[in-house]
């Protein structure tokens, strides 16, 4: 089988449903960002650093899929019931695992800049591709069925992730970037 089709080569492509959409829409945007979201989580999940994490960031970039293939079928149809679920309790993992995290960390006294070291920069990306899923989402829901679970994930994701950097650093030993504002 080849991997390429030709049937994009209009600017079209096909959600899983069959109905035929722009690339450029809001859907296609949403999902193509949990797609590279999914590849910085990867990116984080090789780092050295984290290979005690690379289990837990493999089930995230699972949970990312699985928000993808929501994200990729069409609302008409009634693909949705052959899709793998997203839970309650995988909101509430991100929330374990930040607390987990912030009990090593000392309390925020500034704001954290980005760097101090790559991998600590690598979570800081992720941070804000995050973001922008989620307003990506938030804005596709305000005309197609989005689930609520899906923009409260990004929610917690983006702070999982911010936790995460900060965890990295310290385990890194390296001293976080804070925010001096100029006066």
């Amino acid at each position: 089988m080849k991997i390429y089709t030709k049937t994009g080569d209009q600017g079209l492509t096909s959600l899983i449903g069959g109905a035929r959409v722009p690339k450029s829409s809001l859907r296609i945007d949403c999902y193509g960002t949990v797609d590279e979201l999914n590849s910085y989580i990867g990116l984080l999940r090789d780092q050295e650093v984290n290979v005690a994490r690379r289990d837990l960031l493999k089930e995230i970039q699972d949970r990312l899929f699985t928000i993808g293939s929501h994200l990729a079928t069409d609302p008409d149809q009634d693909a949705h019931k052959r899709l793998p679920d997203l839970h309650a309790a995988d909101v509430a993992l991100l929330e374990t695992e930040m607390d987990a995290m912030s009990e090593i960390l000392t309390p925020l006294r500034a704001f954290v800049l980005p760097g101090g070291h790559p991998a600590v920069s690598f979570a800081h990306v992720a941070r804000c591709v995050c973001r922008r899923a989620e307003r990506l989402a938030v804005e596709l829901r305000e005309s197609s069925p989005v689930e609520d679970l899906v923009v409260m994930y990004f929610n917690r994701l983006s702070d999982y992730l911010f936790v995460l950097s900060r965890a990295m650093a310290h385990d890194l030993g390296v001293e976080e970037v804070t925010w001096k504002p100029r006066l």
